[in-house]
């Protein structure tokens, strides 16, 4: 075993076993390169990274290669999802220097951490266009020792351009209006009308964009918008990147029309797009879109929550197919643990099979439309091939008894599987990742609402995913969060918290909190949410407004501080710190946390122009700001169900929501004090909807409350006023 088996990361300690002295990022490596004057190789990934399993297999666990590394090399080992910081800064160079990047991310770097080579998956023998990695090695090797000043000079030349700050770009003539109107037709030139999604193959969940483009349709009213959501989000959901099984989501599809996934499955997608199913749900009414978020929130629950509220971070792609179980030698592949061949099928559901098959598009050859790997064979993957109408016509049966036969299909299926070797769990429990998962808790125990307006299974929930989010936050404000010195570490594994939290924990774990205190009505979540962005800003916030540094620059093995700009499978800190200031400026009524929204929107107003697609969720919060703000008291404790779900079950993307119990009457002037003289009525069920703090007369029923929503959230053009002009 090497110097990873005592790390808490499940990544590093996948790799304690390989005849590599592998070191964790840190002083004790960074010495010993300086003391013996050799090149540093990094290698960078994450537990349930399918390539970088694959690199493993193949070189690392080679004693060919470890003898190589050993001899001409320092090898660290580095977990992208433990140190983004680390991971950003090379990223950037690889990306720069060979116009792409991705995991395994492999860089070659001097004593003094300064990067000169890299690249990202390398073969073990010369293919593909690829050289293989021993032989990148030697010539590295070789490089160091005889070409050293063209080595060095390189290297400076790459820190000095990852530490040039990209220009500003021009923002004259540009109204918040204008950049909007761009980034909706950028979407709309990039919309797969067929198949759902934006470009063509492969794939990617993207929510915030999602969510950008339902802001738009609340804003306009223009339908398009909404047309490529839901077309978008009924396509993955019905398509081969959703579990039919177990619920949850896939990475993402390596084909067009979403029939074939990367089966990995990480909790920051579970989240975003249960946000973006929710929203789906309000815009239509398409009790749909409730039951797949529904679905999808019992997976979480069930196979990433710990005993202890948190949540795990993934599930890998790869696991032992169940031929091979127990057998010494077997190989994890891509996908075994999910798919099925037609006579398993038979045998598992009988009677039940014939509808299933017709359902899912089962094949007694198998049914992927591509292998990349070869690795499927007769196997199949489900997807929704045809509608319930469609199978009772060829049938005969029922739309009742095809319903029937498809549950317990389900049910049989899931405890056939449930049998076999499961993918590895990456059981590390991230900080901003748990923020995104509460917000998407909180926010359904907001929307799923306890009266039973939706179908069987999901009306209810709310009651129960509100118990569920107050145990994670509890989690996390015990396991994570130092009260006296209002900071975050950013992991726990293995039992052990760890690692000062980056921008990004901060950010979406304050998120989560706003969502919670809208659920709740607790004043201190409000005061931690106001705790964790003071501390964003004290922290991370960059002089000039262009948003917030990803890390405090207290580490110096951190070579560049940058600003992530760019809302990718997660959204940026910038981006979601710039959607909590305007929900927190409506909460708490203070002014400052609007005027820096619109001060660091302002400054990106010129990248949010010429690269729409960049941030989305930037663009969300720049939709935002140009709809009738508003801020709703709720007040009569348990007692004003109806009145929330009047709320909740209409899209309302610029309202807060103040619940006003007796429990928190007293507290809750110390957060808000603008609520105050509502919440003196606490005893009254009744709603106060109000508008920029202005409020109209308190409404009791909810046939007139919900004409009054109505009324003012009419959609339409906004005028422009105030530092976002």
């Amino acid at each position: 075993m090497n110097r990873l088996a005592g790390e808490p990361s499940p990544y590093l300690r996948q790799h304690a076993g390989n005849p590599v002295e592998w070191y964790p990022w840190g002083e004790e490596a960074f010495e010993r390169a300086r003391r013996e004057d050799k090149p540093i190789f990094l290698s960078i990934g994450y537990a349930t990274c399918h390539w970088c399993h694959v690199m493993a297999h193949e070189s690392f666990e080679a004693p060919a290669i470890g003898e190589q590394l050993a001899r001409d090399f320092i090898a660290i080992k580095v977990d992208r999802e433990e140190r983004p910081d680390v991971d950003r800064v090379y990223m950037a160079f690889v990306q720069a220097t060979t116009g792409s990047g991705g995991w395994p991310l492999s860089v070659w770097l001097t004593p003094s951490l300064e990067p000169f080579y890299g690249g990202t998956y390398f073969p073990p023998v010369s293919a593909w266009g690829r050289p293989s990695f021993s032989d990148v090695l030697r010539e590295i090797a070789r490089a160091w020792r005889e070409d050293r000043a063209d080595v060095g000079a390189s290297a400076a030349r790459a820190v000095a351009h990852l530490r040039t700050a990209p220009p500003a770009r021009a923002a004259e003539g540009l109204t918040a209006l204008s950049v909007l109107e761009a980034g909706q037709e950028a979407w709309a030139r990039a919309f797969d009308e067929r198949r759902g999604g934006f470009g063509d193959g492969p794939k990617f969940p993207r929510p915030s964009e999602l969510l950008f483009l339902l802001r738009e349709h609340a804003r306009t009213g223009a339908p398009e918008p909404r047309v490529m959501v839901l077309g978008t989000l009924r396509a993955m959901a019905l398509g081969g990147m959703r579990d039919h099984v177990g619920g949850g989501f896939h990475r993402y599809s390596v084909d067009g029309g979403w029939r074939v996934p990367h089966f990995e499955k990480m909790l920051y997608d579970q989240a975003q797009l249960v946000l973006a199913l929710l929203e789906a749900w309000q815009v239509s009414g398409d009790p749909f879109f409730a039951q797949v978020a529904e679905d999808t929130l019992r997976y979480v629950e069930r196979d990433l929550m710990s005993p202890d509220g948190g949540c795990y971070s993934a599930e890998d792609a790869d696991s032992v197919p169940p031929a091979q179980a127990g057998q010494p030698g077997a190989h994890a592949t891509e996908g075994a643990f999910y798919i099925f061949s037609r006579d398993e099928i038979v045998e598992a559901l009988g009677p039940d099979s014939k509808a299933w098959e017709l359902r899912f598009g089962v094949q007694p050859g198998g049914n992927a439309p591509f292998d990349p790997q070869g690795e499927f064979g007769a196997n199949n993957l489900f997807y929704t091939a045809k509608t319930i109408a469609a199978i009772v016509e060829q049938t005969g049966q029922t739309a009742a008894e095809v319903g029937a036969a498809l549950a317990r299909g389900r049910q049989r299926l899931f405890e056939w599987r449930a049998k076999r070797p499961r993918p590895q769990l990456d059981d590390k429990v991230l900080t901003a990742w748990n923020g995104l998962a509460l917000a998407a808790f909180a926010r359904a125990a907001r929307v799923l609402a306890p009266e039973g307006v939706l179908d069987e299974g999901v009306a209810g929930s709310g009651r129960r995913h509100l118990v569920t989010a107050i145990r994670m936050a509890s989690f996390i404000r015990t396991r994570l969060w130092n009260d006296t010195t209002k900071r975050l570490q950013r992991r726990v594994a293995a039992g052990t918290a760890g690692i000062d939290g980056f921008a990004e924990d901060y950010a979406c774990l304050a998120w989560g909190v706003i969502e919670l205190f809208q659920a709740t009505g607790d004043p201190a979540w409000l005061a931690w949410a106001v705790d964790l962005h003071d501390t964003l800003d004290r922290l991370f916030l960059a002089p000039d407004d262009r948003g917030w540094y990803a890390t405090t620059g207290e580490d110096p093995s951190v070579l560049v501080r940058q600003i992530e700009e760019y809302d990718g499978a997660e959204p940026s800190a910038t981006s979601v710190a710039v959607m909590n200031l305007l929900a927190l400026a409506r909460l708490t009524g203070e002014s400052r946390y609007q005027d820096r929204a619109e001060r660091v929107l302002a400054a990106r107003r010129g990248q949010l122009a010429a690269q729409p697609r960049v941030a989305p969720h930037l663009l969300a919060a720049l939709s935002t700001t140009l709809q009738p703000a508003l801020e709703i008291v709720v007040t009569g404790g348990d007692r004003a169900d109806t009145l929330h779900h009047t709320i909740t079950s209409r899209y309302l993307p610029s309202a807060v929501t103040v619940p006003v119990s007796e429990a928190h009457v007293d507290a809750l002037g110390a957060v808000a004090p603008w609520v105050a003289p509502y919440a003196a009525r606490v005893d009254e069920v009744a709603a106060f909807v109000c508008r920029d703090f202005l409020c109209a007369a308190p409404v009791k029923a909810p046939e007139s409350l919900a004409i009054l929503l109505d009324d003012t959230v009419q959609p339409g053009p906004v005028e422009e006023s105030g530092t976002i002009q």
